[in-house]
């Protein structure tokens, strides 16, 4: 189901841009970087976080982590992961495969800095062995991002 959520949002909103789908779980930043064969920076990762009531994604390069002062100073509290269990339900996709693209609800996006380094980054694409190659710029437009500096590499 979200791996053709995201199909259907690229059909929708940038046709040109294809889902590539691997045999190989690319779950994690290590095995996504190897499996598109990219330095780990180059991967795009998202970030589930709760402010108070709210979930916003948070899109960052592959070996950045979020930091708690700039958060703390862009959002006036400190950033609550959001519990395994409930990444699938706020955003449609399950943990490993979370991206930006086709949520099952509309969430606030943030893109990182961090990621204006690269020319393309590789986001997930909604599933485990998804993902698309994207510039961090279009990513942001597709996706009506915000550009935040939130996080440390």
């Amino acid at each position: 189901m979200s791996l053709s959520s995201v199909k259907a949002f690229f059909a929708e909103h940038a046709p040109d841009i294809e889902v590539i789908e691997l045999q190989q779980s690319t779950a994690t930043v290590a095995q996504a970087a190897e499996g598109h064969g990219v330095a780990p920076e180059q991967i795009a990762k998202t970030l589930a976080v709760r402010i108070n009531d709210e979930v916003i994604l948070i899109v960052t390069r592959g070996d950045a982590r979020l930091d708690n002062k700039k958060f703390k100073a862009q959002f006036s509290t400190k950033p609550r992961m959001l519990a395994l269990d409930e990444v699938e339900a706020e955003t449609g996709h399950p943990v490993g495969g979370v991206c930006p693209f086709g949520l099952n609800k509309p969430h606030k996006i943030y893109c990182d800095i961090s990621l204006k380094a690269f020319d393309e980054v590789v986001p997930a694409a909604g599933a485990i062995h998804a993902a698309v190659r994207i510039s961090p710029e279009r990513m942001a437009s597709l996706t009506g991002a915000a550009w935040a500096d939130l996080c440390v590499a």
